[in-house]
């Protein structure tokens, strides 16, 4: 299967592929390098000022306002990304791509899949109130949710926990997904739940999709998407210290010179396109660092809507603390497998009493790796820190998902 199987749309680059084709964005020794040396900056950092991790921008120049930044870098489009999924399913599904009745979503955090299913027109099916429930009343509950096709699951971490009574119901869900006894409907999963039932159940196969992931030219036309189309023109955007361009994206006919700063953004955010944004959104200034070198460079480019760009090496980007205890890393790992936790939830699946649970929550939250929800009462790990934490899990031993 590949992307020539269908058609490309800008809100999903690349499209869906199987799951096992893919792959990290490539990046440049030179990148490599830098990336090796922040984490050894990241760690000396955590260790030296645990309680100050948070993002910082190494740079004085100018931030954007929230409401350029709404214009020039907004949230995706959660209904024009759902309508771009199910086109490409049903193109997969009539040249033989697709052939089981329930289409499998694996993404990572921050994808934008769980949002998009949800908004998508189709039925949603919803987590019960109790995830603790009974074994003998889960085959019930499944046969009356699947009773009719047309079924949507925007996200299956959603309907578990990490606990010896929180398997049932997925249990039971993927016995009847491997029957193929599911009827019509799309379910999307986490890429860290994925990770932890395709341990828990070895032999289970079930053809899961994935969007491709966002190289450097991806990236480029993907911020550009974004962006839109406005009287004033496409958005510009250049880099700070030397003026290349980013945005637009380039032309076969273009002669401006272009940064390899979306390539770097890409690596960075391994492919992810939540993460990538998030990052870019805090690149982006309102001026460059010579303002009046750059003022003799204006063109008729430069007349409509414009930004700057930080490079990537001028940003302090949120490090998890480092600690000889283990709180963080079963904290951490338990939000990315279940997307998010409350309180009570998170004693449950990290075994961690309540007052040490609020006491490392509290610190996660300082050095902004981790955010809490205060009206649905649910933490998460940021984008921003995604990276980071992402690193610092596999450094310690834990599993990590595939992206």
């Amino acid at each position: 299967m590949t992307d020539n199987n269908q058609a490309d749309h800008p809100c999903l680059p690349g499209g869906l592929i199987p799951l096992e084709q893919w792959r990290v964005p490539e990046t440049s020794v030179r990148r490599t390098i830098r990336s090796g040396l922040r984490d050894i900056l990241d760690q000396l950092k955590a260790g030296i000022h645990p309680d100050e991790q948070a993002f910082r921008s190494l740079d004085d120049l100018p931030t954007l306002s929230e409401r350029q930044i709404q214009d020039y870098a907004p949230v995706p489009d959660r209904e024009e990304l759902a309508r771009a999924l199910l086109n490409a399913l049903e193109q997969l599904r009539r040249s033989g791509g697709q052939s089981r009745k329930a289409s499998f979503l694996v993404a990572p955090p921050f994808s934008g899949i769980a949002e998009a299913l949800g908004a998508s027109g189709r039925r949603v099916i919803a987590p019960p109130d109790n995830l603790l429930m009974p074994e003998r009343d889960i085959t019930g509950w499944w046969d009356h949710q699947l009773q009719d096709d047309d079924w949507v699951i925007p996200e299956l971490a959603d309907f578990w926990l990490r606990h010896r009574s929180g398997l049932g119901l997925l249990r039971e869900l993927f016995a009847r997904l491997a029957r193929d006894k599911v009827g019509e409907g799309i379910i999307g999963c986490s890429s860290w739940c994925w990770q932890f039932w395709t341990q828990y159940l070895p032999e289970l196969h079930l053809a899961p999709l994935t969007p491709s992931p966002l190289s450097g030219d991806r990236l480029t036309n993907w911020l550009g998407h974004l962006a839109g189309e406005r009287p004033q023109g496409p958005l510009t955007a250049r880099m700070t210290q030397d003026g290349l361009y980013v945005l637009p994206a380039p032309t076969g006919d273009d002669e401006r010179k272009y940064s390899l700063f979306t390539r770097d953004l890409a690596t960075l955010a391994r492919g992810n396109p939540g993460v990538a944004l998030a990052i870019w959104r805090r690149t982006l200034r309102a001026r460059p660092e010579d303002e009046t070198q750059q003022q003799g460079e204006e063109d008729a480019h430069q007349e409509g809507r414009q930004c700057w760009v930080a490079p990537l090496d001028q940003l302090s980007l949120p490090a998890v603390p480092q600690s000889s205890a283990r709180q963080s890393g079963y904290l951490l790992h338990a939000l990315l497998m279940h997307g998010g936790l409350s309180l009570g939830q998170l004693e449950l699946t990290s075994g961690l009493p309540g007052e040490e649970l609020r006491i490392a929550l509290s610190r996660l939250e300082r050095a902004d790796v981790v955010t809490g929800d205060e009206q649905e009462g649910i933490f998460r790990v940021q984008a921003l820190a995604y990276p980071a934490v992402r690193r610092y899990l596999q450094s310690k031993g834990y599993p990590v998902d595939s992206f």
